[in-house]
Order: structure tokens, then sequence, then C-alpha cells
């Protein structure tokens, strides 16, 4: 039996989910999730964690944990171009080993001064350690192999019906509130009537239309193909286009391919399966079919609401990627981020329902933005047709490899170095944000201008060799105080007036010019709410933003 009542109800136990059941379990707010998956995932599906995601992660303490899985400690994350795997090699964007991330990250500034580097690493790796985490926590039910098959808002509260797979057992649940990360064919957005908005359908020579992804064992590769290892591998010509991820660095791969016309998956065999891999490769190297399924690439959508009520979307069930750039996944993860503190601040009384409006305002203006890069680079990778002579050894063939390489060596630079796409979302126009009338820095890609202007990343700073200071940040609102004069500063401190809300206040004048201010308040998720000159200030701005007086 679950837990009947409860004071959220989450459904669906991908990253989105595993997520918001660790940010409500750290709060002490209870919750039951359902997915009617009998596990976390087998199959690799994302396999891109950015750094502003692992900042996330190292913000709850298990960063290291999952930078130790996945590949090996020192192998290489380049991003590679090939005509075939095992044939010529086009172009290599080179990214450091997870070792070697642990290390750079501590003599990076500008766009890169961050806490943490990304991570190459398959999302059922990161699923299991979320999942572990949340189990932990106490009033946190975690249930695969249970299916919601309804809901009714009751306006006060959220019955949802659900159903043991195994045997048919039924249960009706009870919470405040219930948050849907059921996947793109979402059966809540449905009963709710939402919408995906924006592109789909979109064809390309590459990344555009029915997709095969063959998730494959293949030890003898790393013998048999003579170029250096890299995480991501794409081969280009004319007769077999796909990408592939290493998965653990010994010989499991995630192989994506374009289905050509022809090609009907539904009668895809394993020995076709097979095929396709050999052809991307370009040597008879053994292979194992681990499994294999169809998907759709093309899409960049975004649900029309993030809310109606006491129910919440979130996730591939309000935005659907296709996947360049990896922001999908991490997108996900930061909608959990987002609606987390704002769910329990709420919940124990501390802010007003009010505050919750603030996650379709904030989050859907992102995943547009997110989903907008993606096709970008999808586009990028996928309108780049090779010419016939690609494969040729002549001197034409010679002359088309050079100008993939120079095309393909730009197009990685442009897709995987972004640092702008990683830390420059912001929440502009959001009443979870007090605005000082500052302009923020153009929104781009490639470039990430730290700044404190209210509504963004707080600019990263290195305290020691080893202590960044998000590590001094609170669990929940943190007020730093960047005067010089101020030594006894830090501490945790009831600014705001007897509510029972403490706010770690951090003295950190070494980052006095960075923020421009005395003072600047930061929200639970790590998004600066205010800067100004008084801690009396600061009470005012965090009242305004929870909607409560004192």
């Amino acid at each position: 039996m679950l837990p009947t009542k409860a004071s959220v109800i989450i459904v669906g136990g991908g990253p989105c989910g595993l997520m918001l059941a660790n940010e409500l379990g750290r709060r002490g707010i209870s919750a039951v999730l359902v997915d009617e998956k009998s596990t976390t995932g087998f199959n690799p599906q994302a396999n891109a964690t950015q750094a502003r995601t692992m900042e996330h992660y190292r913000r709850l303490g298990f960063a290291d944990e999952i930078r130790g899985l996945g590949l090996p400690n020192d192998f290489p994350t380049d991003i590679a171009y090939f005509t075939r795997y095992a044939k010529y090699e086009l172009a290599r964007f080179k990214l450091p080993s997870a070792h070697d991330a642990k290390i750079k990250i501590h003599n990076l500034s500008g766009s890169w001064s961050a806490a943490e580097l990304p991570h190459r690493i398959s999302q059922k790796y990161v699923e299991v350690v979320l999942r572990a985490h949340a189990e932990k926590l106490p009033g946190i039910s975690i249930n695969y192999g249970w299916r919601m098959t309804g809901f009714r808002d009751l306006g006060t509260s959220v019955q949802v019906d659900v159903e043991c797979v195994g045997n048919g057992q039924r249960q009706t649940l009870e919470a405040d509130y219930m948050v849907a990360a059921d996947g793109p064919r979402s059966a809540t957005r449905e009963h709710l009537g939402f919408h995906y908005t924006g592109e789909t359908g979109i064809v390309r020579d590459f990344m555009g239309g029915r997709m095969y992804a063959i998730y494959a064992r293949a030890p003898e590769f790393y013998r048999m193909v003579h170029h250096a290892p890299a995480w991501m591998n794409v081969c280009f010509n004319s007769e077999r286009r796909a990408f592939m991820a290493a998965v653990d660095g010994k010989g499991e791969f995630a192989f994506h391919t374009q289905l050509k016309p022809g090609e009907a998956e539904q009668e895809l065999t394993e020995d076709d399966a097979r095929n396709m891999f050999q052809a991307g490769v370009g040597a008879p190297v053994p292979v194992e079919i681990l499994s294999r399924c169809s998907w759709t690439a093309g899409h960049s959508l975004v649900v029309d609401h993030f809310r109606k009520g006491r129910v919440f979307l979130g996730g591939d069930a309000a935005h659907l990627f296709t996947p360049a750039g990896g922001l999908g996944y991490n997108t996900a993860v930061e909608d959990a981020v987002n609606l987390g503190w704002k769910l329990a601040s709420v919940i124990k009384g501390c802010a007003s329902p009010k505050l919750l409006d603030s996650y379709e305002a904030e989050r859907r203006p992102l995943a547009v933005r997110n989903t907008g890069y993606a096709k970008k680079f999808a586009d990028s990778l996928g309108l780049f047709k090779p010419v016939a002579e690609i494969e040729d050894d002549t001197p034409a063939g010679a002359a088309a490899r050079s100008t993939a390489g120079i095309y393909f060596e730009a197009h990685g630079k442009a897709e995987f170095n972004i640092p702008g796409v990683t830390f420059g979302g912001r929440y502009d126009h959001s009443t979870a944000i007090v605005y000082d009338g500052s302009s923020p820095p153009p929104d781009a890609s490639d470039v990430y201008s730290p700044t404190a202007s209210p509504g963004g990343r707080p600019p990263h700073l290195w305290l020691s060799a080893e202590r960044s200071l998000y590590d001094e940040f609170g669990f929940e609102w943190t007020l730093l105080d960047l005067g010089v004069n101020n030594p006894d500063a830090t501490g945790t401190r009831d600014i705001y007036g007897g509510q029972g809300l403490d706010v770690k206040v951090v003295h950190a004048p070494q980052a006095r010019d960075l923020y421009e201010a005395n003072f600047a308040l930061i929200r639970p998720d790590q998004v600066v709410a205010w800067r100004g000159n008084s801690r009396e200030e600061a009470a005012l701005a965090l009242g305004q933003i929870l909607g409560t007086t004192h």
C-alpha cells in the first residue's frame, strides 16, 4: 500500500520527478512519487549534464558522486566527427575528462567561472543516484510500477487515482498539490486540455523525422577503431548518418540514426539494427543489441500552460526538445529546482500561494528559449549535407573532407561550448524577483557575462582552492553581506521579523565588485532575487517576493 496522504503527489520518475522529490524531502515536505515503469531507465537517453545542473547537484551534496559515474575518470569527453567511425576523422572538439574537469574548473574565469563544469554521463546513471538520495529522505515514498489513472482537483486538495501495474491493485491518494512529469505523452497534459506550441515535423537530412535508437555493446570497438576515443561520435556520409554517445567508455554505446525511406520501424529486426550500427562504424565490429526503439526528431515544443489550479507540469510533459546541445534533461531538472522551494514555502505557510504563479512565468519563457537554442543546433547539424565524394580516396574526396572538417569544427564549438545557454537563463518580469532597473547583458549561446542584475544566476567566485562562494549559500535563502567592515556578519539570521524564515547571512566582501552592491539576496534555487544597500531593504524585498507581511 502507498501512503494515502502527502503534501505532493509526483507523477513520473524521470530526472524531473526524482529531482523534485529530493528538493521537497530536503525541506521536510512529504511526497509520493509514482511511475508505471518497473524501475529507473535502462536505456541511456540523455547523455550530457550541463554545468548549471551539476551546480545544483553540488548544492544537494552529490555532484562528486555523479561525476564518478559513467565514463572512466580519464576518458576524454571530446566530440568527434567522422565519415564513419573506423574511417576518416573530420574534426574534433576537445573537452576534459572528469578528472581534468575537477582540476580545470578552479582556474577558469569569465564565461566559465563556475563551481562545476559539465559532466558527460548517461541519464540512466543519474536517475539511480537521484532515486537513492530521495529514498533516504523522511516523508518521501518512491514507487515504480504504479500508474496514475486519473485525478481530480478539489480546490483545496488533489485526489489522484493510482494502479499497481503488476497486480491491478488500486488506491486513491490525496495531496495538497500534484506535479506531473509524465513525459511527452503526458496523460495529465491531455486531461488538462493543454497543448504543445512551437514547431514540429521539421524535415532535415539528419535530426529531423523518425530516428532509430540502438543501445549496443561492442567491446571490440576500441580495438578495431584506431582513432582516439571520444564521448560523442558523429558519422557523416551519404549512406548512414548517426550520432553515438559512449555510455561506459568500455564498449557500450547509445547509437542514433535517421531512418531512411523504406525503413519501416515496425519491420526492423535485430539484424537490421546490427547492420545499422556496423554501417556507422564502417567495419564489421561484433555488436550485441541491448535494446532498440524509434523516436521522432524535429521537435521544439513548449506547452501553452504549466499549471492549472493545484496541478503543475514539468519536464517533457511541458517541453519537448530535439536533443541537440543536451538541453531537454537539464531544463527538466531546473523545472524541479524552481518549483520545489516554492511549493515548500507555500505548504509551510512561509509564502502566499501567489508565489506559485511565478513557476509558469519563469519556466515557460526559459523553455521557449532553450528549445530555440536546441533547434538552432539541430539545424546546423542536420541541414549540412554530405557530398557524394566525401568518402572517396581521391583529391576530390580529400577536399570534401577538409570542407566538412572546417564546418564541423565550428559547429562542435557552437553546440558544446555554450556557457551562455547554460548560465545565462534569466527570470525577467517575474513577481519572484525584485528588479533594480539594471539591464542584463545580451543573451548569447557562447558567451556568459556574470552579472548580479536580479533575475539571473549569481556571479561565481572561488573563496579558496576548494571552496566556492556557492558552497557558502544556505539551502534556503542567503543574504550576501558584501561590505568590508562587518567581519562578524556570517551566520543564520531572522531578517524577516519572526516568521520562522531563517536566512543565512554570508559575509563576502571579496565579491563586492562582482555584485556591485552592499547586499544581495539569493533565492533557494541560487538566483539573485534582489540587490541593494541595507538589510532593511532585503527584508522588504523578501516579503514582496513571498507575498506576505511582517
